[in-house]
């Protein structure tokens, strides 16, 4: 019986969590991964992320953004109004178009490589 009720508890947590968290799509906004390119290098996101989002450490570790899994309203929300050590980028600096484009270069990268497919680590 205690099973039960516990099960029901986490059941209705995940509900509640998943209903009020923000609706966020899954569907990212084409942009042009050339000048997402050309902005990311630009305005320094390469200095902590990396040159293609690879991850790195300024203050702390700066997450690895090639490949990113974060729908497109999260990246958004985070550069908008970030946490942590990262400065915002409001729309007077950097806008929703360049912002979509610099998804959709972070999106067009190869991301990381399995060890196996690293040369110098299996010589």
């Amino acid at each position: 019986m205690l099973r039960v009720i516990g099960l029901s508890v986490a059941a209705a947590a995940l509900f509640l969590a998943g209903s009020l968290a923000p609706a966020w799509s899954q569907q990212a906004p084409s942009g042009d991964a050339a000048n997402g390119k050309k902005v990311y290098l630009a305005d320094g996101c390469f200095e902590c992320h990396g040159r293609v989002g690879e991850g790195g450490a300024m203050n702390g570790p700066a997450p690895i953004l090639a490949q990113t899994k974060l729908p497109f309203e999260a990246f958004k929300e985070q550069l908008r109004n970030p946490v942590n050590d990262m400065p915002p980028y409001p729309d007077a600096i950097l806008s929703d178009k360049d912002l979509t484009d610099i998804f959709a270069y972070l999106r067009s990268l190869p991301g990381a490589r399995a060890v196996k497919d690293v040369p110098v680590i299996n010589d």
